[in-house]
């Protein structure tokens, strides 16, 4: 609004002159300082709209003045018509000289109304003269003094806009700048804090691995252990059964005892043997570590079962062989060996014919238990 602006633009002024403007008040006083250019762009748009009412005015005048001088032109033509001798001697003296008067004076009106617009037609022929020389390059180039003006105002007005849009665009990046480096600080001290809790739970699981393995390690060491004390007592134990066995079978000898009675022997040292084995076996308690194990021993079962007098392990090893070409003779054995109160083993034969048997015996077992 035109009956505002000249307040505002005092206001706008007085903040500018007082320091108002800073950091984060440059945007707000840039928007206003464009608006001031904006209302220097619709004054010119004004001033443009009024020198076009201006030209429409003087073509108005132009063409009413023509107008005027025509009918002046016919009113002196009256006049002369007037003085001419068939109409001038039927007027009297005093007519005459009013109509005289009148026509002198018509035809300095007339006059004057045509140099008027002959001056207004001359005006048009030289602005229409200096637009046809500005096109000839020989003639000298005339630019209004006005237009000079305007166009160095205008052309300042757009400089200074820019120098301030650049200045605010300064601003912002410089604020950019600041925002970003804060959120890179935030950003890479999160990122230290998740790679330390990372680091943190790493070393936790590799605590708690490091523990169960050490756990692992102290059971195996303990079954080794008791591995071993098995074997050297199973050692002594064969060592003192051979003694005896062969001191049972000179006895024998020197007594004439038949074949049956060294069975018999046979028998018994297997027997004391299983006892002692199941002794052991008692002592370590041992359990099924995976459920192959228990599947063997349940096809081992089915198997000796079968056969009542027994089978020895080379029998066994190859009917599991057919099941599993992985296992292995020993294997067996050892797991025949942990379970005294489901599988015994006796010898039968006397020399080169002594063979070890493995038999089914867990219906005998489980009343022991």
């Amino acid at each position: 609004d035109d009956s505002k602006f000249s307040e505002a633009i005092t206001v706008l002024l007085t903040w500018i002159e007082r320091g108002e403007v800073n950091r984060r008040s440059a945007n707000q006083f840039y928007s206003m300082v464009q608006s001031a250019n904006s209302h220097v762009r619709r004054l010119m748009n004004e001033k443009a709209a009024h020198e076009q009412e201006m030209e429409q005015a003087k073509e108005t005048f132009k063409n009413a003045l023509t107008g005027i001088l025509t009918q002046f032109e016919q009113i002196v033509a009256v006049f002369n018509a007037s003085t001419r001798q068939k109409a001038w001697d039927h007027f009297s003296k005093a007519q005459r000289k009013n109509i005289d008067i009148w026509r002198k004076h018509s035809e300095e009106l007339r006059n004057a109304h045509s140099e008027q617009l002959m001056g207004i037609r001359r005006e048009e022929e030289m602005e229409m003269s200096d637009d046809d020389s500005g096109d000839n390059p020989s003639k000298k180039l005339r630019v209004d003094d006005s237009a000079l003006a305007a166009q160095a105002y205008a052309l300042k007005e757009e400089n200074d806009s820019l120098r301030w849009q650049l200045d605010a665009y300064r601003n912002e990046v410089e604020l950019l700048k600041q925002e970003k480096g804060q959120l890179f600080r935030t950003e890479e001290s999160l990122t230290k804090d998740q790679q330390l809790q990372f680091l943190q739970q790493t070393m936790q699981g590799m605590q708690q691995q490091l523990l169960s393995i050490q756990e692992e390690l102290n059971n195996k060491k303990s079954e080794l252990e008791q591995a071993k004390e098995e074997q050297t007592h199973t050692q002594a134990m064969l060592k003192v059964l051979q003694e005896q066995l062969k001191s049972a079978k000179e006895l024998a000898e020197i007594n004439g005892h038949d074949e049956s009675q060294a069975n018999e022997i046979n028998v018994l040292t297997v027997a004391l043997v299983n006892q002692d084995r199941e002794k052991n076996s008692e002592k370590r308690s041992p359990g099924l570590k995976s459920e192959k194990e228990a599947l063997l021993i349940g096809i081992i079962s089915t198997f000796l079962h079968v056969h009542p007098f027994g089978a020895n392990i080379e029998y066994l090893w190859s009917y599991m062989q057919q099941l599993d070409s992985r296992i292995s003779a020993n294997e067996i054995e050892m797991l025949l060996m942990r379970l005294p109160r489901m599988f015994k083993q006796e010898f039968t034969g006397v020399g080169a014919t002594l063979e070890k048997r493995w038999k089914f015996c867990a219906f005998e077992g489980i009343k022991t238990v």
